[in-house]
């Protein structure tokens, strides 16, 4: 298998992990489905529906663990076996200032069997900052990322926002920029603007619009799809349903 397709569908990997519950629960549980798994803008699941679940528990003093699973198709493509992303994370969050919130931890992304010639399993450490409605975000690979080689100290800068909207309902806008190390052709800007309510206790429905600025970069096939060369990084509109519970 060439090193490039390796590496093409490894990036569609970046693993979307739900923000973790800090309630007075210890114990916090989700499941869901999405039109299309994007993450960091790129489509994990080839512009395809994914089924999603996590886990998370709340610990003393701020501190926090989680896992969190969903369907993939990127591995597949890729000539490999595995067809579900494995996420394990733990960390500490607490409000350090008035209004300001702290957010730093770990996260690892599993892909149990992949049989890739190339490891796409992943570690990142990440600080956030959350001031309001607004989050600003810095991830950093202290491995290589998703399968590039020699991509260590990879990072990842992304600032977004949940505004109240009235109703139920909250408007979620997002940018970031993903920065390959030693991987230029690769390295780009994503956008989403999304809206979500929540229709009744613990279930969420939300619709955004989605993408990223593959085209501008390394030309059109900079992102496709090995299995059959749709641009993983297309503008699209993504549904999703979600259900929440604590305890």
């Amino acid at each position: 298998m060439k090193k490039t397709i390796v590496a093409l569908a490894a990036l569609a990997t970046l693993a979307a992990v739900p923000a973790v519950s800090h309630a007075d629960d210890m114990f916090s549980f989700n499941a869901g489905a999405v039109t299309d798994y994007r993450y960091r803008g790129i489509s994990q699941t080839r512009l395809k529906p994914a089924a999603q679940g996590g886990f998370d528990v709340a610990l003393p003093a701020g501190f926090y663990v989680g896992t969190w699973l969903s369907t993939i198709k990127w591995i597949k493509d890729a000539g490999g076996g595995a067809d579900v992303e494995w996420d394990l994370y733990g960390g500490y969050k607490a409000e350090v200032a008035k209004d300001l919130t702290l957010d730093v931890g770990v996260l690892r992304y599993q892909y149990p069997s992949h049989d890739l010639p190339v490891s796409p399993n992943t570690t990142e450490v990440y600080a956030g900052l959350t001031y309001g409605p607004v989050t600003v975000k810095y991830s950093h690979s202290v491995t290589n990322l998703f399968g590039f080689s020699d991509s260590k100290n990879s990072n990842y800068l992304d600032v977004s926002g949940t505004f109240d909207l009235g109703g139920g309902f909250s408007l979620v806008p997002h940018v970031g920029y993903q920065r390959i190390a030693h991987n230029s052709d690769f390295t780009y800007t994503d956008y989403s603007l999304g809206v979500s309510k929540e229709f009744v206790k613990g279930l969420t429905v939300s619709l955004a619009a989605v993408g990223a600025d593959t085209k501008s970069i390394g030309g059109t096939k900079a992102y496709a799809s090995p299995a059959n060369g749709k641009d993983l990084g297309k503008a699209g509109a993504v549904l999703g349903v979600k259900y929440s519970m604590s305890f």
